[in-house]
């Protein structure tokens, strides 16, 4: 019985421990975050700047 208790606190231990990690090292899931991300990657995929085209500079938000 006592083998049996030592099991169940043990997988308890490591699912605690484990939710832990998980909430600490999440990505935020804020829409402004959201927002953020998809403008970066689309700044990413836009085409090069050639020289003598004017290129308006990306929004930044405060």
């Amino acid at each position: 019985m006592s083998g049996l208790i030592f099991l169940v606190v043990a997988l308890l231990l490591s699912v605690v421990g484990s939710v832990a990690l998980w909430l600490r090292h999440r990505e935020p899931t804020s829409v402004e975050r959201s927002v953020d991300d998809f403008s970066r990657e689309m700044h990413a995929l836009a085409p090069p700047h050639r020289p003598g085209t004017e290129r308006p500079p990306p929004e930044r938000r405060a």
